[in-house]
């Protein structure tokens, strides 16, 4: 293959991660929304711990949760899950880093939390239950196998229940159920919502969605915070609503989602907004239907919220055992999710067989080099062949230098005799563009590669290579990215920039001697390019320009052996005798 066809490769791929890098600013270190938010647990609690009280509530006003993957708490005080953090995900890469927190109570710095209840009918006066009820428990506490019961009797012939349970993973469910013992009906009508009290660190990019999110009939909506702000007016402070039949709304962050699904069999109203009073995002439904209380009988909605982690394959069997639908779409696909989902579970699937997502980065490759090898021995022949005839192309041109239309004639049988197609060498790159880019997309939004290990000093794929030459692999006691972001330079990025060079020495281009300088200088620019990307993705441009250096040599060796085989002529058949 001719290097300025692999350089141009390149140059397209660094076109798009460059327009990503300029239109999306820098994530913020400590940004919930990236990294999920910082808590006082370290280390996964023992049945002994307690869980902190995050509202400065009073303790027997909280119910503790101690489940198989998360820990915390719900509030009495109004029946708010408010204190939520997942036992399985830390900060950083660190174990003694601490835990990400999801969920976090409204008189904290980032609150986050969940809210479920009822709405009473115009012309009612019925006392409800709101932010400042205090209900009892029938338990001490939630536990993956120990679902609680929470009770309040609003003295006036209603007694409200709220059943909580949560399994083995992130989904709680919450059974409203309201006991009418007086002498007329009542019409009420449940609620869920997800509530964030603060504005996270925005990316102002397309490249992964944050902030309201739902799925309902079938529609994906997202919003940015900006639009929830400037589209809430009072008195309802609503920007956004749908009406429709089950789906699920929430708040998503890059890794998490807090998320409320309503009976799949009801017809709800789903709706984003923005309490400017209080200054505080909602994205939650409303039943479209009153709930009717008979005289002395009872009422009762099941709905379920989802606060942890986006796992996809988690998400997809919610999906099917629950019947959420497009449940899958939390995590930001794209628009090529048809392509990047595809991407992910072989990914996933080579993980699970390896146990190191860098190995299986590693295969990966060499299955993408096996499905596009026909392509690529194609390309790479017709590469040959263009250098043959260059220099009878050079004579073409300049003998009809004065008469463009019979020199492109000239030009075009010269290829159909040599049985030469320019176009044949671009066709695999523009193929192989799309995988390139599927795996960008699932390196950076998908939380499987967060954390994800390869040998050595690399304990995140899908962050950039740790080490840095300015700091000498750091003998020397700085962060040089404390100067300038610009001053990083991993030893993975240094790897892939010596692989550009030994590609421009096995196969030198044929250029311009104007233009020399720019490819001398390319193995540079992209080395510093790719030190800030994913270190998962340098490494698979490593090992992908390794494979194409051992093809493109072998397939250089055969043509140039059979170029020097001499043509051997079949002896001419006797003719036979006239009878």
């Amino acid at each position: 293959m001719d290097i300025r066809r692999v350089i141009l490769a390149t140059v397209l791929s660094a076109l798009v991660l460059i327009g990503f890098e300029y239109f999306m600013p820098e994530e913020h270190k400590t940004s919930s929304a990236i990294q999920g938010k910082t808590t006082a647990i370290t280390a996964p609690p023992t049945e002994n711990d307690q869980p902190r009280v995050t509202d400065r509530e009073e303790a027997p006003s909280r119910l503790p949760i101690d489940a198989v993957d998360v820990v915390g708490s719900v509030n009495l005080r109004g029946a708010r899950l408010d204190d939520l953090v997942l036992r399985g995900y830390h900060e950083t890469v660190r174990p003694d880093s601490p835990l990400v927190r999801v969920l976090e109570a409204r008189n904290e710095k980032e609150p986050t939390y969940v809210e479920f209840g009822w709405y009473g009918s115009p012309g009612q006066t019925i006392k409800l239950p709101d932010a400042h009820t205090l209900w009892t428990t029938s338990a001490p506490k939630l536990g993956s196998d120990a679902p609680v019961v929470l009770t309040w009797d609003n003295g006036g012939g209603l007694t409200f229940e709220i059943d909580l349970a949560v399994d083995r993973d992130y989904m709680f469910t919450v059974t409203q159920k309201v006991r009418n013992t007086t002498g007329a009906a009542v019409s009420l009508v449940p609620f869920s919502r997800v509530v964030r009290g603060y504005t996270p660190v925005e990316t102002g990019g397309m490249l992964v969605h944050e902030g309201p999110i739902s799925v309902i009939d079938g529609k994906l909506g997202e919003e940015s915070y900006k639009s929830l702000r400037d589209g809430s007016t009072a008195p309802n402070f609503v920007s956004w609503s749908k009406a429709g039949t089950g789906g699920w709304a929430g708040i998503t962050d890059k890794y998490w989602l807090a998320a409320v699904v309503p009976d799949q069999k009801e017809e709800v109203g789903g709706t984003y907004g923005f309490d400017t009073p209080a200054g505080a995002y909602q994205v939650g439904f409303t039943g479209q239907k009153p709930l009717v209380a008979a005289p002395n009988a009872e009422i009762q909605t099941t709905s379920h919220v989802f606060a942890g982690a986006k796992e996809v394959r988690l998400l997809e069997r919610y999906q099917h055992e629950m019947n959420i639908p497009d449940f899958w779409k939390a995590v930001d696909f794209g628009w090529f999710a048809f392509l990047t989902r595809p991407v992910f579970f072989v990914l996933d699937w080579l993980y699970q067989f390896f146990g190191n997502f860098g190995l299986a980065l590693l295969t990966f490759t060499l299955i993408v080099k096996a499905v596009f090898f026909p392509l690529a021995s194609k390309g790479f022949r017709s590469a040959a062949a263009m250098r043959d005839i260059a220099p009878r192309m050079k004579e073409l041109r300049e003998r009809y230098k004065d008469d463009p239309v019979q020199m492109n004639q000239q030009v075009m049988q010269l290829y159909k005799k040599e049985g030469v197609n320019p176009a044949s060498g671009c066709l695999p790159l523009l193929i192989q563009a799309p995988v390139f880019w599927c795996l960008y997309k699932v390196l950076y939004v998908t939380i499987e590669m967060r954390h994800a290990p390869f040998v050595g000093w690399i304990h995140d794929l899908s962050a950039p290579d740790p080490t840095n030459i300015f700091n000498l692999f750091g003998l020397l006691p700085f962060d040089p990215t404390l100067v300038s972001s610009w001053l990083l330079l991993g030893a993975w990025p240094i790897l892939y920039g010596i692989t550009i060079w030994l590609m421009q020495r096995i196969n030198p281009a044929t250029v311009d001697p104007a233009q020399k300088p720019v490819f001398i200088m390319m193995p540079f620019i992209f080395t510093f390019f790719m030190a800030r990307q994913p270190v998962g993705l340098v490494i698979y441009y490593c090992w992908n320009n390794l494979l194409t250096m051992a093809q493109q040599y072998t397939i250089m060796k055969l043509h140039a052996r059979k170029k020097n085989e001499p043509e051997i002529i079949p002896p001419a058949k006797p003719r036979g005798k006239k009878g």
